[in-house]
């Protein structure tokens, strides 16, 4: 996601902020006599994953305040009857489209469309495949007709490789006038009675356990990977004091994740706002052997001299188990990605390449459980030896004390 020259710590700072919180912007469309039928003002972020000859990347895009409505693809719905429409156009050939409509009391955002551009080599360097693609979302976003849609939440939908996150939304179609009506429909995401809290403090240093989380992965010739484990991060980093600090961020169930299954790679990518982490598990086809391969990772991290953190290592061998068996470990394991990133897992099973009837095959359990299960059978064989030792004592002893005397 490197910028050219100067422009890369400010398109840091730029992406930093969106994901963090972003800055609002208003759009408009008009119909013919200049009155104002489409009304929004959101920020926006978009995190894609693409392809390039070394393996799945992530890119991390927001909404710039150099967005603008593209009139020739925006509609106040009244020609040949069609419904009104917003299309946002930004960057180099990315598109964000909107499209509404409504009955006798509702109007409601019906499709959300993302198009980009993966030709753009600013946020998609070294792409394998170039050229626009689009992706269709359906959304939650509905309202009251005559009143604004209002949203101070997060809005999140996703599909295939692309995420998009709309935040702090004002929207409202079909207007009556030029401008918000002063009524609203709040989303469900805010609750019955929605407040601007304090900022959110920085994560503790140890965060309780992570939980379990499942995970499938299913191709065109079935399930590829199933998995259940819980993932907690620890990364060392500068904050805007200049201190160093490591903090543990668990990875939460409610994240999306998604993935892909190739023959000699499996990816499960787990995404959210702040952060996309990608696991790839390999395969030795001479040995039947799968394992964790790679491991990337990109964040912000808000209280960070650098918001913008990435790390990644391609050449790992963790977690490995003979193909068509499942890997297993109650211990926690930590693996080591880089000075900077290691990933904690807790309560793993995983399986990976060939997954029957989606169940877990044949057990081989880590190295670390069978060492915790040799300390009972240690300490219970200490035990049963002394027990042995003392009653062979016992018996000599009261052998030796019959020895003296004769029988009448």
């Amino acid at each position: 996601m490197a910028a050219p020259g100067a422009r890369q710590p400010l398109l840091l700072l730029l992406l930093a902020a969106g994901l963090a919180h972003g800055a609002s912007a208003l759009f408009e469309v008009k119909d013919n006599n200049g009155t104002a039928c489409i009304m929004a003002s959101f920020s926006a972020s978009f995190l894609t994953t693409y392809e390039t000859g070394n393996g799945s990347k992530i890119s991390n895009m927001t909404l710039p305040a150099s967005a603008d409505v593209l009139k020739n693809s925006s509609s106040c719905g009244k020609e040949n009857g069609s419904e009104p429409s917003l299309a946002i156009t930004f960057g180099s050939g990315h598109l964000l489209k909107l499209n509404f409509t409504k009955n006798t009391t509702l109007y409601s955002v019906q499709h959300m469309y993302f198009t980009y551009n993966l030709s753009d080599t600013q946020f998609f360097p070294n792409a394998s495949i170039k050229g626009i693609h689009t992706v269709n979302f359906t959304t939650d976003i509905k309202a009251d007709i005559n009143k604004t849609y209002r949203c101070v939440s997060d809005i999140r939908v996703y599909r295939n490789n692309v995420t998009i996150v709309l935040q702090d939304a004002t929207i409202q179609a079909y207007l009556s006038g030029s401008n918000f009506s002063k009524e609203e429909t709040r989303c469900s995401q805010d609750g019955p009675s929605p407040t601007t809290g304090p900022p959110t403090p920085s994560p503790p240093l140890v965060p309780t356990n992570p939980i379990v989380s499942k995970y499938n992965v299913t191709g065109d010739n079935g399930t590829c990977l199933l998995a259940s484990m819980a993932l907690q991060l620890n990364i060392t980093y500068l904050k805007t004091d200049n201190k160093t600090v490591t903090r543990a961020f668990n990875v939460d169930p409610n994240d999306t994740f998604t993935g892909s299954c190739g023959d000699q790679l499996v990816t499960l990518k787990v995404v959210n706002k702040n952060s996309a982490l990608e696991l790839q598990f390999g395969m030795n086809a001479s040995s039947s052997l799968f394992f964790l391969k790679g491991v990337q990772l990109n964040m912000t991290l808000s209280d960070a001299r650098e918001p913008m953190f990435s790390a990644s290592n391609s050449s790992l061998k963790a977690l490995q188990a003979t193909v068509g068996n499942s890997y297993k470990c109650s211990t926690e394991e930590r693996i080591y990605v880089s000075k900077a990133l290691s990933l904690n897992v807790f309560s793993v099973q995983v399986q990976a390449f060939k997954v029957e009837s989606d169940r877990f095959g044949s057990v081989e359990e880590c190295v670390q459980d069978g060492n915790n299960m040799l300390i009972p059978i240690a300490v219970g064989g200490a035990l049963a030896g002394l027990v042995l030792i003392v009653l062979i004592a016992y018996l000599i002893g009261r052998k030796r004390s019959h020895a003296g005397y004769q029988t009448i």
